[in-house]
């Protein structure tokens, strides 16, 4: 089967562009109008790949399910994260209660079997307790990008680490100090 591969697994909405607040809670942008990037993402990412780590997406995205978004919406603000991203994948769980709807481990584990990665060496980064509820089940570190949401729960069991941002994060993984 060869070599197994490490991957840093990259919730979208609040990880890889800021997440939209709806009613308190965090969403995702419905449109290209609405996405937004952080400045930090692209090189948090550069240094995730040049240290060897595959780079892939995995996001919940039930919009389409709920009427507010079309696959064209969805697929323009993929196109646009892998424009301006080094993502090597995005793997998509598009109905609640899918096997690979986080907080279930399947995006992670189909992801694993599709590009020979080894969970116990890879890394789930989120920001909402069913990211780190996915990356556990699914046997990876974690790391929670604490984004203080309002009705947002603190992961229990806790992340592997907590951090205020991407670049905190990526210093951690790599073990660099801050």
């Amino acid at each position: 089967m060869g070599r197994q591969v490490k991957a840093a697994f990259l919730d979208e909405d609040g990880v890889l562009n800021v997440a939209v607040m709806i009613d308190n809670k965090p969403a995702t942008p419905t449109s290209l109008d609405y996405l937004c990037i952080p400045l930090e993402v692209k090189p948090c990412l550069d240094r995730l790949k040049a240290a060897g780590y595959l780079l892939i997406c995995v996001t919940n995205k039930p919009d389409i399910e709920r009427g507010l978004m079309t696959q064209s919406d969805v697929d323009a603000l993929f196109g646009e994260l892998r424009r301006q991203l080094p993502l090597d994948d995005i793997h998509v769980a598009y109905h609640q209660g899918d096997y690979c709807y986080k907080p279930n481990p399947g995006l992670l584990l189909d992801a694993a079997k599709k590009y020979n990665i080894d969970l116990a060496q890879s890394v789930m980064i989120g920001d909402r307790h069913t990211d780190i509820q996915c990356g556990q089940s699914a046997g990876c570190k974690t790391v929670w990008i604490n984004r203080y949401y309002p009705l947002e729960s603190t992961p229990n069991p806790p992340a592997d680490f907590t951090v205020e941002s991407l670049t905190e994060a990526v210093n951690w993984i790599l073990g660099d100090k801050p």
